[in-house]
């Protein structure tokens, strides 16, 4: 790293910072869950990023909780019929190795080149639980992405969709065509994917925008309406998880922040209050 390059280069630099916490999880007497290829895929870059704000440190809980809680949806839609598992900007996600999954599953990641191509290179030797396709396609290309959705739904019957961590730096227009293309897709049936709320988004620009703007990874997306803000695309929830419940639930956070979790919560709009989920949408027929 050159002494006048910025640590987040570019928004796949975001991925280095992800597995640091996946990385330390792992590395703790009981963890809630492990990915022992997550030290090796965040590097010391990853650590280096993680150690340059202060804000996400101190709320590394919240990534736990969010790993946690996209493994349960996984698992259980696996469990409920899946056959197939989109990943989109799958970054350095590990669970085709990680996780355990029937063989005859298929999961196809899609991300830019250079982040599958260094993921590739340290995964190198390692071999999936089930039937892992990789797929070097730029979301922002929009003709290549619907080409992609409509091969991938024509040959599944139950897909899901997961896109963690990658709503919150798209506009709401963005989210919006994804969305109508998603539902395009026939095949695809289920989409996980996390939120959070204009307030939270707010805190978010103040503490980490800075560092994550100068590599253009800009924090955007937090619709007031929450979860609702699908319907219109045609996707409608019918789970939502809140990662601050699950947090408390699990123990993570300090004594003070539990105690505040055991207050009732919308699973709808969230306001103005900082709230962050996971949710499991369903394609309207």
């Amino acid at each position: 790293m050159s002494a006048n390059e910025p640590l987040v280069r570019n928004i796949s630099d975001t991925a280095l910072w992800a597995a640091v916490y996946r990385a330390r999880e792992t590395e703790r007497p009981n963890p809630l869950f492990r990915d022992p290829y997550a030290r090796r895929l965040a590097g010391a870059r990853g650590e280096e990023i993680a150690a340059s704000i202060p804000f996400s440190e101190k709320g590394s809980w919240k990534w736990v909780a969010r790993t946690v809680l996209y493994d349960q949806f996984i698992t259980e839609q696996i469990q409920q019929g899946v056959d197939l598992v989109v990943n989109l900007a799958t970054g350095l996600d590990a669970r085709p190795y990680r996780m355990t999954l029937p063989p005859a599953l298929r999961w196809v990641e899609v991300d830019l080149p250079g982040i599958l191509d260094y993921k590739e290179e340290i995964l190198q030797g390692e071999t999936p639980a089930c039937a892992l396709e990789r797929v070097r396609l730029d979301l922002a290309d929009l003709n290549a992405r619907r080409e992609l959705f409509a091969r991938l739904g024509r040959d599944a019957k139950h897909a899901l969709i997961v896109t963690e961590g990658l709503l919150i730096y798209l506009t709401a227009e963005q989210v919006g065509s994804l969305a109508t293309d998603l539902a395009a897709a026939p095949g695809f049936e289920r989409w996980v994917l996390d939120l959070s709320s204009p307030e939270l988004l707010r805190m978010l620009q103040k503490h980490m925008g800075p560092q994550l703007s100068q590599g253009g990874a800009k924090l955007q997306f937090a619709p007031s309406e929450g979860p609702g803000f699908f319907a219109r695309y045609g996707w409608k929830a019918i789970d939502v998880r809140s990662q601050f419940k699950t947090a408390a639930r699990l123990g993570l956070p300090p004594f003070l922040l539990r105690l505040m979790a055991m207050l009732p919560e919308s699973k709808g709009a969230q306001g103005f209050r900082p709230w962050s989920g996971v949710c499991l949408l369903a394609k309207q027929s």
